[in-house]
């Protein structure tokens, strides 16, 4: 089974995500990730779905898509040819002595400190899944209280869009 990230452009309005979403329970696929937002288009939304699957199911998937009245292009995303990003936010532990190891460690990853409190801090990250899953990792020993993810978001690289 294989990872594959789509971008969908569909019209933005009431009930395009329960129709897509309902798309996939029906025929039994399993949604990994799926991130929606207004484009610079108000009339126009991005959807990045993320499944897991083979070549049919994949083709399969596309085809149901492209049946959808709202939906107006489908993109299957290469990592090679696009810019693929999660945010992370993570509460960890952070008591005493392991306070600077962690903020070493968050400095590494290039992440920020966006809340403290006496016991805790809040971290966002951003990055690849294997970015944020190496940080994760390492922060896992002192004690991780909380974790949000935002699920992917994916762009051709380059001056093409998505239209």
């Amino acid at each position: 089974m294989e990872t594959y990230v789509l971008s969908v452009l569909v019209e933005n309005r009431a009930g395009v995500l329960s129709r897509v979403s309902g798309l996939f329970s029906r025929r039994g696929y399993n949604i990994d990730s799926l991130t929606v937002c207004e484009t610079s288009d108000e009339k126009k939304s991005r959807m990045t779905i993320v499944v897991h699957g083979d070549e049919y199911i994949l083709e399969q998937i596309e085809k149901q898509l492209s049946k959808l009245v709202e939906v107006i292009s489908i993109k299957h995303c290469l990592p090679s040819s696009t810019c693929q990003r999660e945010m992370a936010l993570i509460k960890v532990k952070a008591e005493g002595s392991n306070r600077g190891v962690i903020i070493e460690t968050c400095n590494i990853f290039r992440a920020h400190i966006v809340d403290v409190s006496s016991t805790s801090l809040i971290v966002e990250a951003t990055g690849s899944e294997d970015k944020l899953s190496s940080l994760i990792r390492l922060l896992e020993p002192y004690g991780i209280l909380e974790l949000l993810k935002s699920g992917l978001v994916a762009m051709d690289r380059g001056e093409k869009i998505m239209e």
